[in-house]
């Protein structure tokens, strides 16, 4: 199951697992278009995927995304939470209590309900593992207008970590990944490309990153090979915050 993934990391992450031979529940809110392109790359290949519509806000639409998924492709061992949204930026004394209230329920609140929705039956097989894309806005507070998206993403490292201590007698492991610059429509909708290039100077490696990047690490993240990790936030910014 990865949410958000009809563009940016999550459409890279669905297609990478699919190509490693795993069945994907390909989520999107609106990007209809975007989700079927990425459900018909998957099967072209050979492989197995389906689209689900939900908006992650809503706790009734995320427990009928979670009943859907487990009907038509059968129960979820990997949850990628990668839906997520800047949603603007704004000052935090000009901010609304209904822009604060948005980018948490969109970035932080929609991990919260689809762990409760899918993490169950996982608690029931004894084995899976959970994902979260939080972001470097989690640990440097974000750039000048994002105040509230960082504390919404370092939410989500410090849930990480909480659900993580709760899943382990139960065999299943969470973990985060935090990106940093990437080139995904994000920042084509929200940085300008005077703020890119300063972001880029600001980079040891010297460049953005790319979706496919992310993915990698995701994927190892939900790989046997990272059968011992787990309350781990990684870092995948090249270079740009060092823990």
């Amino acid at each position: 199951m990865v949410t958000g993934a009809g563009s940016g990391i999550g459409r890279a992450t669905a297609l990478l697992l699919g190509r490693r031979g795993a069945t994907v529940a390909v989520h999107y809110r609106s990007n209809s278009d975007g989700a079927i392109a990425v459900v018909n790359e998957i099967e072209a290949a050979g492989g197995r995927a389906a689209a689900f519509c939900a908006d992650l806000s809503r706790r009734e639409e995320v427990n009928a995304l979670a009943e859907a998924v487990d009907r038509d492709l059968g129960p979820v061992e990997i949850l990628v939470n990668n839906a997520g949204s800047l949603m603007g930026r704004c000052h935090i004394l000009e901010m609304t209590d209904a822009h604060w209230q948005d980018v948490f329920q969109t970035n932080t609140t929609s991990v919260f309900y689809t762990c409760q929705a899918f993490a169950p039956k996982m608690v029931e097989r004894g084995r899976g593992v959970v994902v979260n894309n939080a972001s470097i806005a989690g640990r440097n507070g974000g750039g000048v207008g994002c105040a509230a998206y960082g504390a919404a993403k370092g939410a989500v490292i410090a849930f990480t970590k909480g659900f993580a201590k709760e899943m382990a007698p139960h065999g299943v492991r969470v973990n985060a990944v935090n990106p940093g610059v990437i080139d995904t429509p994000l920042h084509e909708e929200y940085t300008t490309p005077e703020q890119m290039e300063r972001l880029v100077g600001t980079i040891p490696l010297g460049r953005v990153g790319t979706p496919e990047e992310t993915a990698e690490v995701i994927a190892f993240l939900a790989s046997d090979a990272a059968r011992y990790l787990t309350g781990e936030s990684i870092e995948v910014n090249g270079g740009m915050w060092m823990d």
